[in-house]
């Protein structure tokens, strides 16, 4: 096992669509216009995620209006950290986006939208196809700039009984004031965070997601917002769970 670093690269770019150590790879407009920004050309260093636990160094090749190529150097892979599910309300459009932003950073392993009843009333409320691209994309830009390896699975909003029928076996958090310390929560992947909505859960939804499995944990003594919440507490899980390997496996044209 080989540890690697992306830290001489100028910049990180997204290639969804996989590469091969040896061979160029096209990238498109969004790319060409990060790379006009930082001022880049023709054999400065550069980094590629393709989100799904792939990365490569490599040179930056042909850079034009909408395109540019990269050569690339030496593949590897990227372990996933111990799975994290993210349960999120559907909320104000750019708390989420937040949210969604630093999910990635903490290496959340999906992200789901819950309709919550208080959430029916939010506006302008995050949710739909249209959304969920936005959100896409944000998790993309963060991937990029914290150089992780892993974009979060992005699944539809759903109503809470859907949402305890689709959680996993594992540790199930119910983020709530009410409940006992998260600290002394006994936690173990997989881990699902549950996140109410602005202005609390009523009683009745709060009934089902604890005869779901879900144990209300507190992360203080105050009611936080949302995404201060969210942040919070898997930021703490993450920390409970250990982060992980802190190596990359060399695949490709690695002499090490």
């Amino acid at each position: 096992m080989v540890e690697r670093s992306d830290r001489s690269s100028i910049a990180t770019f997204f290639a969804p669509d996989g590469f091969t150590a040896g061979s160029p790879v096209t990238l498109g407009e969004d790319a060409a216009q990060h790379a006009r920004v930082l001022r880049m050309g023709p054999g400065d260093p550069v980094s590629l995620r393709d989100g799904r636990g792939r990365a490569a160094s490599g040179m930056l090749g042909r850079s034009a209006k909408r395109m540019l190529t990269v050569d690339v150097g030496d593949v590897w892979d990227i372990p996933p950290f111990p799975p994290v599910h993210m349960l999120v309300p559907v909320a104000d459009r750019d708390r989420m986006l937040l949210l969604a932003e630093k999910c990635t950073e903490l290496c959340a392993t999906s992200w789901r939208p819950v309709m919550w009843r208080r959430s029916r009333s939010v506006g302008p409320a995050g949710d739909g196809p249209a959304f969920n691209s936005r959100i896409r994309a944000r998790m993309i830009s963060a991937l990029t700039q914290s150089g992780g390896g892993w974009l979060p699975d992005i699944h539809p909003s759903a109503p809470v009984s859907r949402v305890i029928a689709a959680a996993p076996e594992g540790s199930r958090l119910l983020l709530d004031p009410a409940g006992e310390p998260i600290l002394s929560a006994n936690v173990s992947a997989p881990a699902v965070i549950a996140i109410g909505p602005e202005g609390g859960f009523d009683k009745k939804e709060r009934d089902e997601m604890i005869e779901g499995g879900f144990v209300p944990a507190a992360l203080g003594g105050s009611m936080l917002r949302f995404e201060t919440a969210g942040i919070a507490a898997l930021s703490i899980v993450r920390a409970m769970l250990g982060a992980g390997s802190d190596f990359a496996i060399s695949t490709d044209n690695s002499n090490a």
